[in-house]
């Protein structure tokens, strides 16, 4: 079990790494291949017909908290380079469909 979870956390994380990619943020297509076709998000990034905004983050400090056998909720924190600011974010991902999706992410801006 705790190898599962080590997996499913490098996994997720892989995952959360992947939309603060500039490659991924800047296409509208590419972020939908991870997000849930009912995602929401309450933040200031948001999602938009040009794709995501794109920045130069650094993820850190990475958890995960199951909240059941197919939904986990990551918390971690983002490092903002281009705009100078650090965010504590946390999101919802649900196994659906053969795979981990995105249902729900947040964004609040942090002192660092």
């Amino acid at each position: 079990m705790e190898n599962e979870s080590a997996a499913l956390k490098k996994h997720l994380c892989q995952l959360e790494q992947m939309l603060l990619k500039p490659e991924i943020r800047s296409s509208p297509k590419e972020p939908e291949k991870l997000l849930a076709d009912d995602f929401f998000e309450f933040g200031s990034s948001g999602v938009d017909e040009g794709g995501l905004n794109i920045r130069k983050m650094t993820l850190y400090d990475f958890k995960i908290h199951p909240l059941s056998e197919n939904a986990v909720l990551p918390t971690f924190r983002v490092k903002d380079e281009t705009r100078r600011q650090d965010t504590l974010r946390s999101s919802i991902w649900k196994f659906c469909d053969g795979r981990w999706q995105m249902f729900f992410h947040q964004g609040t801006l942090i002192k660092s």
